[in-house]
Parts: structure tokens; sequence; C-alpha cells
């Protein structure tokens, strides 16, 4: 296209004139920018030659005059600035990606009863449309730009030809001085942009006090939408918006440049940032703790892209707020697993588990280390120093200790995990004297011994962090309490079958006193009717655990049996009403083993052989 004729000052001015918005409807209703190419490079030129003769002239009548021209030009340029800006802006569009690089650990945890849920993760992220395709133009290229929000993606956010008119514009307000009405028309139009961008993705303007008050359960949610939220924003929102302001301003005027793009983002990023502060600040409680380190892990991810975007001095409040608030995290991640410690130390309930089975607090407590440990790297950076035990509890037997020269070399996260488990397995061994049978008592505490290693097993990172010595340890210990159990229960059962006391001797013949066998008999029927009858109803939820400890039964109770009946049983069975004392064969007692631990009650008789 062949340049303008040049024109004079009179010519400039009247065509400044005639698009004097405040002189004309006809005008106020139509845009420049709208109409014809010339007409556009015409008005642009009527202004470059004002603001040559406002330079080039002295102070006189004409120079106000210029002055007065000019300021009708920058009235209109502001309000075609305003109108390309609005032509051009639309929101970011939302449920339109799938992107399949975003994770975060989407189990939780129920403090009640010590299971996990796990949370639809709502993969799809959001993308930018930017402006209409063009007929024929396939409205892939904008969604292919980027697949993922795991980097800075940088969208064009208005087409090309809008922001070289909108350069145009910028320069020669900048250059007449109104650089503050072109920063004020930019911030307002693509501040209402951004806002309406946070509306679809979910980011909400709660107040720190709003956040704090919502329910957990209900926070959960929004820690979830808002990772994903603030990844789309710094990486793609924020980033583009700079992009935008330096596609625009960039060799203008630095300070306009950064005022633009602070004048848009710098409140909807105080706002986005907010909420990660109000959970930072939020009062410290277990289940807390897993939302956190993801709160913690997607800022710390962000952190570089949110320097790298809010570079300039005049931002530097943003990335000082995203690091303070990255603190803060940390620091409430290592008070959460201290106050979780010493809940699990003074955990009050003494209301014994019926049968003997594993409390709901080892449950909890191990399906909480079991998920600690999958933020194993996360944690190792954090957790920098040993827990506090015997400094505290040093010479206190109520107390529990832990020797750490025993796990020298080991990370200070895996000390906190033992000391919780040391400390777990000292509340279990306090909660068993809640039971009046010792042998419950020895059995509550091997279910739960066996559940802590089980658990610790099933988890390659917790079994690695922890270690096998330490598990061989529990392991014994659990054995000790089986054997413990065994020879509580059985040993006064076996006596029964002993002979002692069954001989007699005189001066006119010796045997067997059949009155004293026929006694011991009855009461081996008893007491093992007794332990059928309890013992059934006790409770061991691991089969393969309820199995061995049926078997060890066995192999003690039916040798013991079968050699007694093998010694006695003719002298019972010359008497009279022999079934009354041999009512069982080995084989009922075996089948009758069968029953304990299965933890609900069977029939008050045994299940006797065919007569």
């Amino acid at each position: 296209m062949e340049p303008p004729e040049s024109i004079t000052l009179d010519a400039a001015e009247k065509i400044i004139l005639r698009w004097d918005s405040t002189a004309s409807e006809e005008t106020t209703d139509r845009m420049i920018f709208d109409g014809d190419r010339r007409e556009v490079d015409q008005y642009l030129q009527a202004v470059d030659e004002i603001q040559r003769s406002m330079s080039a002239a002295t102070i006189s009548d004409g120079d106000r005059k210029g002055n007065s021209t000019i300021q009708i030009a920058m009235a209109r340029l502001e309000d075609e600035f305003r109108s390309i800006l609005i032509s051009n802006t639309s929101p970011l569009e939302t449920d339109s990606l799938i992107d399949s690089s975003f994770s975060t650990h989407s189990s939780s945890i129920n403090v009640h009863s010590g299971e996990f849920e796990e949370y639809p993760e709502d993969e799809r992220v959001l993308r930018q449309v930017g402006e209409s395709p063009k007929a024929g133009e396939s409205s892939s290229r904008a969604s292919a730009s980027y697949r993922s929000t795991n980097s800075i993606r940088e969208l064009d956010l208005i087409p090309a030809e809008a922001i070289d008119n909108l350069r145009c514009i910028a320069e020669r307000m900048i250059s007449a001085g109104y650089h503050h009405e072109c920063v004020q028309v930019y911030g307002s139009v693509r501040k209402s942009a951004v806002d309406s961008s946070f509306r679809r993705l979910g980011v909400e303007n709660l107040s720190i006090g709003d956040i704090q008050r919502l329910e957990w359960d209900v926070l959960e949610v929004k820690i979830r939408r808002w990772i994903r939220a603030a990844k789309v924003c710094v990486r793609i929102l924020f980033a583009s918006e700079k992009k935008l302001c330096e596609q625009i301003f960039k060799g203008l005027d630095t300070a306009t440049d950064n005022a633009c793009f602070i004048e848009t983002v710098k409140g909807p990023a105080i706002q986005l940032f907010k909420f990660a502060e109000a959970i930072s600040i939020s009062r410290r409680t277990p289940e807390k703790l897993f939302k956190m380190l993801d709160l913690h892990d997607a800022l710390l991810d962000l952190l570089p892209d949110i320097d790298a975007v809010f570079e300039s001095e005049s931002s530097e409040s943003i990335r000082i707020q995203a690091a303070e608030i990255l603190s803060r995290l940390a620091e409430a991640a290592r008070g959460i697993l201290s106050e979780f410690e010493n809940a699990v130390l003074s955990e009050p309930s003494k209301v014994p588990v019926p049968g003997g089975t594993i409390h709901p607090l080892t449950r909890y407590v191990m399906n909480y280390i079991n998920l600690i440990s999958d933020y194993k790297q996360t944690l190792n950076e954090l957790i920098v120093s040993k827990p506090s035990t015997g400094s505290r509890y040093s010479g206190d037997q109520t107390m529990p200790d832990m020797d750490f020269a025993e796990f020298e070399g080991r990370t200070p996260l895996a000390l906190h995990l033992i000391w919780i488990i040391v400390i777990l397995q000292f509340n279990v061994e306090g909660k068993s004297k809640c039971y009046r049978d010792n042998s419950l008592a020895h059995l509550f505490i091997m279910n739960n011994l066996h559940y802590i290693v089980q658990k610790a097993k099933g988890s390659q990172e917790l079994r690695e962090i922890i270690g096998d010595d330490y598990l061989k340890k529990l392991t014994w210990k659990y054995q000790q309490a089986a054997t413990s159990y065994q020879r509580t229960t059985w040993v006064r059962v076996l006596y029964c079958l002993r002979d002692e006391g069954l001989h007699v001797s005189g001066s006119f013949s010796s045997g067997v006193s059949k009155s004293a066998l026929r006694e011991r008999f009855k009461a081996f029927n008893a007491m093992f009717e007794e332990v059928h009858r309890t013992q059934a109803m006790w409770h061991v939820p691991d089969s393969q655990l309820r199995e061995e400890l049926r078997i060890s039964i066995t192999e003690k109770l039916l040798p013991a049996y079968r050699s007694f009946l093998g010694r006695f049983r003719s002298h019972i069975e010359s008497g009279r009403h022999p079934e009354n004392y041999i009512k069982y064969s080995a084989e009922d007692l075996e089948t009758a083993v069968l029953d304990f631990f299965e933890g609900y009650p069977v029939s008050q008789h045994l299940r006797r052989r065919s007569q």
C-alpha cells in the first residue's frame, strides 16, 4: 500500500475535529478502526502532525489550540483502544481438553473409619479459544498449541491485526503523555476478561475467614480444583496476558508495559494465592496433612514459573507472597506431623474392642503413615529433625521411648514414622489392659502388631522407609503375643490331661482311681467347652494368621488328648455311662478348633462323633 500523502496542520486539525465524539452523534456511534484502512491511516497521520507541530512550537495561542486538539484526539484514541480490546477479548473456555499429564494424590483418609476414600479426579483442563477461527480454518490450531499445564504455554489472546492497531494507538497515547489513561483502559478491559476466566476455572473470591469456616470435606474438593486452576492461571492465563502486554507495549515504554500487566493480573493473582494462604494458616489437624502437601507440591512446582511470569520489580510482591505461602505450608506440614504423634500417644479410648480384633486406632494410624510414605520425596525435604522422644520421656515408665542409636543412618522422616509405630504399639499395649481375660489381651496385641507388620510390608515405600530389621522386631513381638495367648489359655486345659493324681496304691491293690479319672475327664470337657464357646467369638481377622494359630493349637492339644485317651479309655469304658466322660474324639476337638476366632457365637454343644 502506498504511504499516505503528507497533510498540513490545518488539515490535520479538521480531521481530528471531524471525529470529535462530543460534537457529533454520528461519529460517536462509529469507530475509525472499524472502517476503511485509508481512513485509519489518515487519522493517525493527523495525530502525528499535531504532535509534531506541538513539539516544534513555542508557547502561544496556537500551542494552546494544539493542546485542545490533541486532547480531542487522545479521547478519541482512548475510545478506539477500548473498542478494539473489547471486540477482540474472550475468556478462557472450559471443559475442552483432557490433560493426561495432570495428577495429584487422589486418596484421602476418613478420620472416623481409618480407611481410604478415592475421589474421582476431573482430569480436564481449560483451553483458550481466543479469537473465533476464520472461515475454513480449523479450530484445532489453538487447542493443539498446548496439551498440558506442566509448563508455560503463551497463547495468542488477540489477533495480530488487532494487536497492530492497539500498538499504533498506544504509541501515540504514550508519546502524548497519556500513558495513565492507556493503562487504565487496558487494565479495566483485560482484568474483566481474566475475572471471567477465573469464574470459569472455579476460582472463587472468598475471604480468608470464609475459607477457614468451610467444612474440611468441602475444602478438599476446592483444593483439588485450585491446584488445577492455579496451573492454568499461572502457566497459561497470566503468561498469555504478559505476552499480550509485550506485544502491544514492548519498546514503547517499559513502565507502561509492566503497569498494564500488573493492572490486569495483580488483583486476580492475589485472589488466587489467597486461597492457598488461608489453608496454610488454618488450624492444624491430621486429616489436612495430605491436601496441604498437595498444595505445597503444586506451589513448589509453579514457583519457577511464577518467578518467570512476575519477574518485574513492580510484581515482586506476588513472588514474595507465593514464596511465603510455600514456607508456611511446609511449616504447617511439620506441625501437623508433630500434632499427629501427640494425638496417637494420647488417644483416650479405654473401651475394649469386641473379640480382641484390630483397634480402629491401629487401622487409622497405619493407613495414615502408609499415605505419608506416598509423599516420601516431599517429606524427606521438609522433615529435617528427629522426633522429640527420649529427651521428653527419659526415665518415665508411663511413656514410650526410642533408642536412636538402633536406627543410625536413617532419615528424619523414617525416624518419625518408626516413632509413630512405637507410640502406637505402646498405646495398644495400654489398651490391652482393659481386657479382664489375659488370653484375650494377648490375642488383641497379636492382632494389632500383626496388622502393623502386614500394612508396612504391603507398601514398598513404607517398607523401605521403616526397614526390614525393625519389621523383624515387630514380627517377633506379635509371635511372642501369640505364644503368650496359647500359654495362658491352653496350659490350664492341658493340665487336665496329666497323669499326676490318677494313680492310687494300697496294701491290697494298686492302679487308677476311676473316680479321679472321671472327674479329670469332666474337668477337661467343661474347660474345653468353655474355651470353645468363648474363643469362637474372639476374632482374628487375618485368615492366614487365624489358620496358623489353629494349627498351633491342634498340634499341642490333639497329641496330648490322644495319648491321655489311649492310656485311660479302658478304665472309663469298663464302667457305667462312659459317654458322659469320654464325650469327644480327637477328631471332634479338631473340628471344634475350626470354630475358633471367627468372631461369632457357635452352638452351645460341640459337634460329636457318631456313636
